[in-house]
């Protein structure tokens, strides 16, 4: 399986979802209270997702699965009059939430659901997303196949399993017996693709014919689109081509470096370079940004201005390519322990076929690289944002070290260091990502209208991220002791509320059932015996 991802991925063929073993099915929803026909949280501090700063306290009446009121009622520091708030009635749901925070679930614009190769239950994966707050996902290659994600995306929405909302991009050319190799089969594959029932389409690349059509086809019929520009085609066709023809947002940086190219048209890659060979594959593209025009330049400064007029999304994932700047952080972090599946620690390890598992022989001297690969990255995109432009929040969980849930709290924290506002981030983490599935006016803000969709916690994340972390945050105690704060406390999804904290203590009993099958219940380090 996990060379075959590898195929599917990145190869210029086209394969059916066929290759992919299905991970097991969600259970159906034991977890979480409600819906209700009228549920009042009492007393929160907002956070509304807009770029507004908080405001408190606030009363929010759900009925059902919408916020039908929001009201201030009163000010920090005095007591609420009870006469300025919403009445509860004798059968109302009442949470009283003095001190809390309270904001828009958040949407994961780049979330896999696993898969057989890493050995993740979609029960896992989905509760390590709700229990951190994320109530929407985007599944770009749908690569359980796309009967299987939208089998999941009707349970979801009718609530029946625990999960977030599910928006299903299938891979181009997926389900296709044969490789795309015109315009007109473009076209009409474009055309099954909606018919199946697919939210929109992920793409690697094709031969510009074949790109410009699809695009073209996909954007005539209202359909989104994301892509990850490939290096087998990017010197043919950049983040320009695309975004010209009807790409709605790209993944990654890929695509975009090549597209700023003042001095060459094509990567500088070592003569001895082999894309199927990933530590090549990652090391050389370390030196990508380097290779661009540099920032505030001209070039540079008209490729974004033809970017911000398409008004073209960029969702980073900065959190997937950490570990190319600090391996050691990455592979070390706190929560692999006990909430990091074995299966899943086992497919991280160095492997020649695991895709992202390319630490053959990874040096200080690349991680030196990454970091001003970074910089000129994070500079591109904040002030991408800075000038209007729309950015997003996607973690790409599941591979390279990197935990379903913990990993998109720390793609948050990566664009604090970008350069955004902590409302920015949050922002990105919820209106942005809402615009960019289409889906504005249904989620991404807390308004009267929308669909309940909640992070409830009882620390500030806007003076500390960290705080957000299922595993929360470090602090130390009138008594000098160390003590953890934070985590998030409930998740709302269309109404129904659900106990992180429970949801993240059922991932982390699974993963100690799955420890207890197996004969060494510890994650080794690579290479090390203990």
């Amino acid at each position: 399986m996990k060379k075959s991802f590898i195929l599917f991925a990145f190869s210029l063929f086209f394969f059916t979802s066929e290759i992919f073993s299905q991970i097991m099915p969600s259970p159906d929803r034991k977890e979480g209270e409600g819906p209700y026909d009228r549920l009042i949280f009492r007393g929160v501090t907002l956070i509304d997702g807009t770029g507004s700063p908080p405001i408190g306290p606030v009363d929010i009446v759900v009925q059902k699965n919408r916020i039908t009121e929001i009201t201030v009622v009163g000010y920090p520091g005095i007591p609420i009059k009870e006469d300025k708030r919403p009445k509860a009635g004798p059968n109302d749901k009442v949470m009283e939430l003095a001190g809390h925070y309270l904001l828009p679930g958040f949407i994961d614009m780049h979330g896999h659901i696993g898969g057989s190769g890493q050995g993740t239950p979609a029960e896992y994966v989905f509760k390590l997303w709700m229990s951190h707050g994320i109530t929407t996902i985007k599944d770009p290659s749908t690569s359980n196949g796309l009967s299987w994600v939208l089998e999941h995306k009707k349970k979801s929405a009718a609530n029946t399993i625990t999960a977030p909302r599910l928006f299903a991009y299938t891979s181009f050319g997926q389900g296709s017996e044969k490789p795309i190799t015109n315009a007109a089969e473009a076209r009409v594959w474009v055309n099954d693709n909606a018919k199946k029932g697919a939210d929109g389409i992920k793409f690697f690349g094709a031969k510009p014919e074949v790109m410009q059509a699809a695009l073209e086809e996909n954007k005539r019929i209202g359909l989104r689109s994301s892509m990850h520009h490939a290096q087998m085609d990017v010197a043919r066709w950049n983040v320009l081509h695309s975004a010209r023809a009807g790409l709605t947002t790209m993944e990654h940086w890929y695509g975009l470096p090549e597209a700023l190219f003042a001095d060459r048209t094509i990567q500088d890659y070592r003569l001895d370079y082999n894309y199927q060979n990933e530590q090549h594959r990652f090391a050389e593209a370390g030196k990508l940004w380097k290779q661009a025009a540099p920032p505030y330049s001209e070039h540079w400064n008209k490729v974004m201005q033809e970017l911000l007029d398409l008004d073209f999304t960029l969702d980073p994932t900065f959190n997937i390519y950490e570990a190319n700047r600090d391996l050691m952080r990455a592979r070390r972090a706190e929560w692999h322990e006990e909430y990091t599946l074995p299966s899943l620690w086992r497919f991280y390890k160095p492997s020649r076929e695991s895709h992202g598992s390319y630490w053959f022989d990874w040096t200080t001297e690349e991680e030196i690289q990454w970091k001003e690969n970074y910089r000129l990255w994070m500079t591109f995109v904040n002030e991408y944002k800075n000038r209007g432009g729309r950015v997003t929040t996607g973690s790409d969980s599941g591979f390279i070290y990197q935990l379903y849930g913990f990993a998109y709290i720390r793609e948050m924290e990566l664009l604090r260091e970008a350069g955004f506002h902590p409302l920015e981030v949050i922002r990105s983490s919820t209106m942005y990502a809402a615009e960019a599935l289409g889906m504005e006016k249904e989620i991404g803000t807390v308004e009267v209208g929308k669909l309940a969709d909640f992070v409830i916690l009882e620390e500030n994340p806007l003076q500390n991220l960290k705080v957000l972390y299922g595993t929360g945050a470090i602090r130390i105690d009138e008594n000098n002791e160390p003590i953890r704060v934070g985590g998030v406390k409930y998740t709302v999804k269309d109404g129904i509320v659900y106990d992180a904290k429970q949801l993240l203590l059922d991932v982390r009993n699974l993963v100690q059932q799955h420890k207890d099958r197996e004969e060494s219940r510890k994650l080794k380090q690579p290479g090390l015996d203990w």
